[in-house]
């Protein structure tokens, strides 16, 4: 396995989700996820572990983490923070938040702090016109946020008061998942062969009676 790879408890627990799927590579995303979560960004050795687990080459892992806007191939910052500039929340100021976020952070859109708290996001949409401004740290949402309330959420990150609200800045889900198609297939064999056996059972008795 390559440097910068998957832990051997994250590699245990990647075969279990691997086996979760009829097909390796339908875990591609799933791991990728698991592999953020333990370096913050999918690094060469982790995408190196993913591949030869699904059965692909790494470029194809990186070719399909470059797809979404949550898996990172870059080193971030410990709190990601995406201010949201769609259209509901543009109508709310959102350019005057993300303006206000880039002087507070001293980082541009697109960049990381010195000292690795924070990398600032700009946002399509997160689905949370109803509270735009909508902004997103390491995937939990806040909002409405208007600049006092991003600097209230700033200073509550850096004291620490938010740790049980938001997790590490490479987590999506805190669930693990153990249960898929393959197992719900396993579920069913078993059934299966229970039913068999009944009917077998319910035909031997029947000759002994007759």
């Amino acid at each position: 396995m390559g440097n910068g790879g998957l832990s051997p408890e994250n590699l245990e627990r990647a075969r279990g989700i691997v086996a979760l799927y009829p097909e390796p590579r339908s875990a591609l995303i799933p791991l990728c996820h698991l592999a953020q979560a333990e370096h913050g960004y999918l690094t060469a050795g982790a995408m190196e572990d993913i591949a030869e687990l699904v059965g692909c080459s790494p470029a194809e892992v990186g070719g399909t983490a470059s797809f979404y806007d949550m898996l990172h191939l870059e080193p971030v910052g410990r709190y990601v923070v995406a201010v949201c500039t769609n259209i509901a929340c543009m109508l709310a100021g959102a350019y005057e938040v993300l303006a206000h976020a880039e002087r507070r952070l001293g980082v541009r859109t697109g960049q990381t702090s010195h000292d690795g708290t924070f990398t600032l996001e700009e946002a399509e949409c997160l689905a949370g016109c109803d509270k735009a401004v909508c902004v997103q740290v390491n995937h939990r949402f806040f909002g409405p946020i208007d600049a006092d309330g991003f600097d209230r959420l700033v200073d509550d990150l850096v004291a620490g008061r938010l740790a049980d609200v938001v997790p590490s800045h490479g987590v999506l889900s805190r669930v693990h998942r153990e249960v898929g198609l393959t197992a719900r297939q396993a579920k069913a064999g078993r059934e299966a062969g229970k039913s068999e056996e009944a009917g077998q059972s319910d035909e031997t008795a029947g000759r002994i009676g007759s």
